[in-house]
């Protein structure tokens, strides 16, 4: 009997935490195999990346991850270097940092790089994305584009991503850079595809392109402009837009979300202090010693 493959991404808002429980990297880790990990980091997007892979060497070395090597592409034709295919095809977990998504889209989509990273996907490995790495996983990304609250036409422009999980837009930084208006514009825009916007210390784990399960310490935002009435054809330049009858979802740590139905699967609602207070406590301590952990009850639905 042929052996079952389940697929994971992990897609995360940026700025996930590097010094405290690192809860997102160290499921990344977790989910490349942990003391078995063979990771490849991507530092492409970034303006420093030799800074970037020293960050997240270190970071990867310390959660157990025994195998860290880089990929970085000057160019397409570098893109098709045999070594650099190797070392993603040999992997187990590969890490896109954030930075230009726009140069990672120009060095890597349509590469072999890119086919070997859709083979690693495709194999089993995780691949993850933060900030510019998290906007590439999709078909179509968002490559520029103007922040703020209210859906303005041509309020974001849609570049060639990686492909790995088609029918969705990603953004990224959602809620602290106000990015609502550019995603809404965009799904009406393009009412076929769901828009997912991620938290910064957020991820979206997606378990076989369609189970979202939120992690971190922010919000998943999914909207859903299927049924939505809409004159984004007709506005004018930088003009808002109608968008009306679009379904959003706001998801926390803690709730599953089925891609494929647009719909809210569970919800174990969690909070990271309590275990934090109820141990100090415990212990007899009146500071509130700044960690972070979870206890988790079943719950109704909510959105935050």
């Amino acid at each position: 009997m042929a052996r079952v493959v389940h697929t994971s991404l992990l897609i995360i808002g940026g700025a996930e935490d590097k010094v405290g429980r690192t809860t997102v990297l160290r499921r990344f880790v977790r989910l490349a195999g942990g003391g078995r990990a063979r990771i490849v980091v991507i530092p492409t997007a970034s303006s420093l990346p030799d800074e970037a892979v020293e960050t997240y060497t270190a970071i990867f070395s310390r959660l157990g991850a025994p195998e860290i090597v880089t990929v970085d592409p000057s160019s397409r034709s570098a893109a098709e270097d045999e070594a650099l295919v190797h070392a993603i095809d040999n992997a187990t977990g590969v890490f896109m940092t954030g930075g230009n998504q726009l140069k990672l889209a120009q060095l890597f989509v349509g590469t072999p790089l890119a086919a070997a990273i859709a083979r690693a996907h495709s194999r089993g490995a995780v691949v993850a994305g933060t900030s510019a790495g998290a906007s590439i996983m999709s078909r179509f990304m968002i490559s520029l584009g103007a922040d703020g609250v209210t859906p303005r036409q041509r309020a974001g422009q849609l570049t060639s991503g990686l492909g790995l999980l088609p029918g969705v837009i990603v953004d990224q930084h959602f809620d602290q850079r106000a990015r609502y208006g550019r995603l809404m514009a965009l799904v009406a825009g393009s009412p076929d595809l769901l828009g997912i916007g991620i938290d910064e210390d957020t991820a979206a784990e997606i378990r076989d392109g369609r189970t979202l399960t939120v992690l971190g310490s922010g919000a998943v935002f999914v909207v859903d402009a299927r049924a939505a009435v809409s004159d984004v054809s007709e506005a004018r330049l930088h003009a808002p837009i109608l968008v009306s009858g679009a379904v959003v979802h706001s998801l926390p740590t803690g709730a599953t979300f089925d891609l494929q139905t647009a719909s809210l699967i569970g919800f174990v609602e969690k909070h990271p202090d309590a275990i934090v207070k109820a141990a100090a406590k415990a212990r007899g301590d009146s500071k509130d010693s700044g960690d972070t952990g979870h206890v988790g009850r079943a719950a109704p639905r909510r959105t935050h």
